[in-house]
């Protein structure tokens, strides 16, 4: 369960948005996870209407593929420039607008209303504002975040969450020594203990 060199490593927000900026988003993936076609009935467990979060969720083309099948996504992401390349890739006429509660924040929402996409530092959020999920899809969200930041991270999302919702999550496993990471080596143990 040793996370190796990398349990003190910091990636700036600016680093992420530099990513964004030059195109070097080797995270995204174009035709959207196989693991999350594979394991939808676990995240949907045979509800509809779901309300589903995307932390830290870039432009990820799942958000579309869910709200096409009647749920409505809720995203956050700091960068600007992947929630509107979002919009424009899939055709999808939107309204932008702050978000009172946050500071420099802004709120893009589709016409149609089923999938809001917050620009923002995810820990800005709160239920308050976004309110509850029934169903997660955290892929690249959690072995994203600073390794000091991880409890901070599931503290929210703890929060964020319905009773009966349903958390998918993707991790990576490698030799932490090998690689400084992002995405971060998260063991099935820390895991366990930060979701309790």
């Amino acid at each position: 369960t040793d996370t190796g060199s990398q349990k003190d490593r910091v990636v700036a927000e600016e680093e992420w948005l530099q990513k964004w900026e030059t195109g070097n988003i080797w995270f995204h993936k174009e035709r959207g996870h196989p693991l999350l076609q594979k394991y939808l009935d676990v995240l949907l467990n045979g509800r509809s209407g779901l309300r589903i979060f995307f932390p830290l969720c870039g432009k990820a083309v799942e958000m579309k593929w869910l709200a096409d099948m009647g749920h409505s996504v809720v995203g956050v992401e700091v960068s600007e420039k992947a929630l509107k390349e979002f919009f424009a890739e899939h055709s999808l006429p939107f309204c932008e607008e702050p978000v009172p509660e946050i500071s420099g924040a802004k709120k893009f929402q589709t016409t149609s209303g089923n999938i809001a996409l917050y620009c923002c530092s995810i820990y800005d959020l709160s239920s308050s504002i976004v309110g509850k999920f029934d169903g997660v899809w955290d892929r690249g969200a959690l072995v994203a975040v600073n390794p000091c930041d991880r409890q901070r991270y599931v503290s929210l999302m703890i929060t964020l969450m319905e009773k009966n919702s349903s958390y998918l999550l993707v991790t990576v496993s490698y030799d932490p020594n090998k690689h400084k990471g992002p995405p971060f080596y998260v063991p099935e143990s820390e895991i366990k203990s930060l979701f309790g």
